[in-house]
């Protein structure tokens, strides 16, 4: 099985700690490619960032398509572009958020986020709502560090402080990391709070391999058939499909 997972910003460095997060709870015979895009935000820090990660992380998998890939993880915490990527892959495609957050519902009553900037947390309630979660998610606490600013030893002791104030605030059994480049604090952090800790990434890894293993993908008779055939222009002239 190829899983890939793209980081839709284009950060080398976080996309290396995350293959590494990815790799080590895929199965042995699970190939995990982690890759970001050539062209987009070096960070996604807001709805500008996001939507203009959005034409490489598809790139990123036409691409896999046409390399034979099996699935897809999408290693952005606002999940970017899933809709679209659904459309073009013909194997399941999982955002970190939806996983993270589905698999934390699997675990106590309820979870809490700790999440990067303060001006993200709405878009988190979002996805809360979108997934339907909305009656396990307790809160979206933020930390207000930039993305790419996440490790380092002061970093990290303000997201495990703002870990245990959710568990202790909101009465929380789990808290779900609400970024890709908090994926390789998860175990450390989990050990400081003593409460289940979700990274996004992992969750996701572990769900697409279960779906391809079950045989399952996105059904596409309907929303998620291929985009319809037209020529684009300018910039996005060679996003044309079909």
């Amino acid at each position: 099985m190829k899983i890939k997972v793209v980081n839709p910003n284009t950060s080398a460095a976080m996309t290396s700690a995350i293959g590494r997060a990815a790799r080590e709870v895929a199965a042995p015979t699970t190939v995990v490619d982690a890759v970001n895009p050539a062209m987009g935000p070096a960070s996604v820090e807001s709805h500008y960032d996001e939507a203009l990660s959005v034409p490489g992380l598809l790139a990123e998998i036409a691409a896999g398509e046409r390399a034979g890939f099996d699935g897809y993880v999408i290693a952005c915490f606002g999940d970017p572009g899933l809709d679209a990527a659904r459309e073009l892959a013909r194997g399941p495609v999982v955002g970190i958020a939806e996983a993270a957050m589905r698999t934390a519902t699997h675990l106590g009553r309820g979870f809490s986020v700790v999440t990067t900037l303060a001006r993200t947390r709405g878009r988190a309630w979002d996805l809360v709502e979108r997934y339907g979660v909305t009656r396990f998610c307790r809160s979206v606490h933020a930390v207000d560090i930039p993305p790419l600013d996440l490790h380092g030893d002061a970093a990290v002791k303000t997201i495990t402080e703002a870990c245990h104030l959710a568990a202790v605030e909101d009465g929380v059994d789990a808290i779900v990391l609400g970024c890709a480049g908090m994926a390789d604090l998860r175990a450390a952090v989990s050990a400081e709070v003593g409460l289940p800790v979700v990274d996004g990434v992992q969750a996701a890894t572990v769900l697409v391999e279960s779906l391809v293993t079950m045989g399952l993908r996105t059904g596409d008779r309907s929303e998620f058939a291929p985009p319809p055939a037209k020529p684009f222009t300018g910039l996005l002239r060679d996003f044309g499909v079909g």
